[in-house]
Parts: structure tokens; sequence; C-alpha cells
């Protein structure tokens, strides 16, 4: 499993105009990535990660290469979010501020 640094623009500043995707911090380069991929939960075929209290999504778009995003907590599985509050990985302030 590797993440695959090829990004794609709609993820990239400047923000592409019609372009639907979340824009990636500047601070997260291939190692993190690929860190947070190894450390990642799966549910059903797509990896979850946590990090700085953003959630974060891979899937595997080639076998063995993972592209990732950030999304907002409503698309994170319910046990999920449940599991990671638990586990110390992220507030209830982080996910109300970051709903979207």
């Amino acid at each position: 499993m590797r993440y695959d640094a090829e990004s794609n623009v709609k993820h990239r500043e400047p923000w592409q105009r019609g372009r639907r995707g979340s824009l990636c911090p500047k601070d997260i380069d291939e190692r993190t990535a690929q860190g947070m991929l190894q450390g990642s939960d799966v549910v059903g075929t797509k990896r979850y990660a946590v990090r700085d209290g953003r959630a974060y999504c891979a899937q595997e778009h080639r076998p063995g290469l993972w592209h990732g995003y950030p999304l907002g907590w409503a698309a994170v599985p319910f046990q999920l979010r449940q599991k990671w509050k638990s586990e110390g990985l992220v507030r209830r302030r982080d996910i109300r501020r970051n709903w979207d």
C-alpha cells in the first residue's frame, strides 16, 4: 500500500473554479500522507485517517496506489467518529468545526 504523490489539481491551490474537491493543507507532504495511510482505518473500500482535528479519506485508484483528500466530518462513518473520540484522536469541537 503506497500513497501516490501525483496529486489531483482539484485538491491544490489555486482553487479550481467549478471543480469539486477540498484543498489539502500545505503542510501535508508525501511522507506525512504515507504515514496517515499506514495508520488509517478501513471502512468498505476506503481508508480514513485523522490529523490535527481534520478527517481524511483515501481511495485506491490503481492496484496498491492510493490517493487521499480532506473531507468534512459528515462524510466520516459514525462508528469511526465515535472510535476516534474515545481514543482521544479527535474532540467534539473539532468535529463541529469541520462538519461540512
